[in-house]
């Protein structure tokens, strides 16, 4: 059996019934102990991507066990590369590669998915992408990605629910100004630029920690770019030549990473976290100490000493270095506990609220107001059986269940999967009483 059967067969094991499972709480037990936080989803999705650029093998390391991760992998073994993936570590070979087709049934479970657009394109000089699918936060327009590649020379059309490209001579470099800042439109035309004649700058671009790691993995590999971690980037490519990758090491998830922090805020736990960036997350750091929470940092490690009573919090979701989109759900979820009126205006997707009617099952006193949320306190939570909406959304629920009164199911937790690695176990070595089951059992 090929590698490429072989790494299918053991995805869809991995993967097959999770829809089915959902997550009961027992909320109001103390928290302890530490943490390790894994590798970040949202910086391993494009470097799996851009591994497209190469023609070697290419080896990564401390990437997380989500769903999402194994998705995007199997995508690259119906493309006909060939993945080895095992705990952590995949071994990518993408020299094999005889589609340019990313199809509906792969590409409609995740959005990110759209990231292979821009290396195909680079690297085979034609590719076809199913439009995205994904979380149901809001729209999430690809229009600056293609409108971007069209100014590197690519010819694109969308027909039959697919994006068609082709640069049969190759993309050229050029100046490309962004009208709003946009993450994965960054990292698609860093990626596409990379193998581009000529030199390509990039102005507005996104500044995340992920897109930093991917800049950084392709300097390394050799191709010039100026201006890493800032908001315009310069490109040299390398005319169509591919790139010999270095082992690259995923960073730390700072979503998770925070998810936890606020899991020791809700919970009025001590909770120390390893393997971590602290620069990563230092709005979250900032608002839970604004909160009455205060912190032991070090290089990699953050121990979060709870407040005695929540102070509330106003916040606006922005662009990175700003408080991210990422973290709203879960300092709403604290903010319920905080003595005294919160406010969070969400600026960055129009429908990521979702989790308030599901709070609000849980006895919590939040309304909203187009984009901005009023967060009331309460004299506690209880539980209640409620329903996942969006990845984030989920990990708030699962907060919030944390220290509700009685038992929570959370349904619907395929979200929490895609994103978050096993936060069941993890919460547990914490001391929560959580527990993961099928329904109808």
């Amino acid at each position: 059996m090929g590698t490429s059967n072989y790494f299918s067969i053991k995805c869809d094991e991995k993967t097959k019934g999770t829809e089915l499972d959902y997550l009961q709480i027992k909320g109001g037990k103390k928290l302890h102990g530490t943490v390790t936080i894994s590798g970040a989803k949202n910086a391993a999705l494009p470097v799996i991507a851009a591994t497209i650029l190469s023609d070697k093998e290419v080896t990564l390391t401390n990437l997380p066990n989500v769903v999402d991760i194994r998705t995007l992998l199997h995508l690259l073994t119906m493309l006909g590369g060939s993945v080895q993936h095992e705990g952590t570590t995949a071994k990518i070979n993408n020299t094999t590669i005889n589609s340019t087709k990313a199809v509906y049934e792969i590409v409609s479970q995740m959005r990110a998915s759209i990231l292979v657009l821009g290396p195909l394109l680079a690297r085979f000089g034609e590719c076809e992408v199913s439009l995205p699918g994904g979380c149901a936060i809001g729209q999430r327009p690809i229009d600056l990605h293609l409108k971007a590649l069209e100014a590197l020379g690519a010819k694109i059309e969308i027909k039959g629910g697919y994006v068609r490209a082709e640069a049969p001579n190759g993309l050229i470099g050029a100046k490309i100004i962004f009208d709003k800042i946009t993450v994965g439109g960054t990292e698609n035309i860093v990626m596409a630029a990379a193998l581009a004649k000529g030199v390509t700058t990039i102005t507005n671009a996104a500044k995340e920690p992920e897109i930093v790691q991917l800049c950084e993995m392709i300097r390394d590999a050799g191709v010039q770019i100026e201006g890493i971690g800032s908001s315009e980037l310069i490109i040299h490519g390398t005319a169509g030549k591919p790139l010999s990758f270095k082992t690259t090491e995923i960073i730390p998830d700072r979503i998770e990473a925070g998810t936890y922090l606020c899991a020791g805020a809700i919970t009025h736990s001590p909770i120390t976290l390893e393997k971590v960036n602290p620069e990563h997350i230092r709005t979250s750091i900032d608002k839970l100490e604004s909160m009455g929470c205060s912190f032991d940092i070090n290089n990699d490690t953050i121990t979060i000493y709870p407040a005695e009573t929540l102070k509330p919090v106003n916040l606006i979701t922005t662009e990175y270095p700003g408080f991210p989109t990422d973290m709203q759900a879960q300092f709403m979820a604290v903010a319920t506990m905080a003595d005294g009126d919160s406010l969070i205006e969400e600026r960055l997707f129009e429908n990521r609220f979702m989790h308030v009617g599901e709070l609000n099952r849980l006895g919590a006193d939040i309304w909203l107001k187009g984009s901005v949320a009023a967060v009331h306190p309460v004299e506690g939570l209880n539980g209640a059986d409620v329903m996942a909406t969006d990845l984030r959304a989920s990990s708030a629920l699962v907060l919030a269940a944390l220290v509700a009164k009685g038992t929570t199911n959370i349904h619907r937790i395929y979200h929490l999967d895609r994103g978050y690695d096993d936060l069941e176990g993890k919460l547990s070595g914490l001391g929560a009483d959580i527990i993961r089951l099928k329904e109808g059992e």
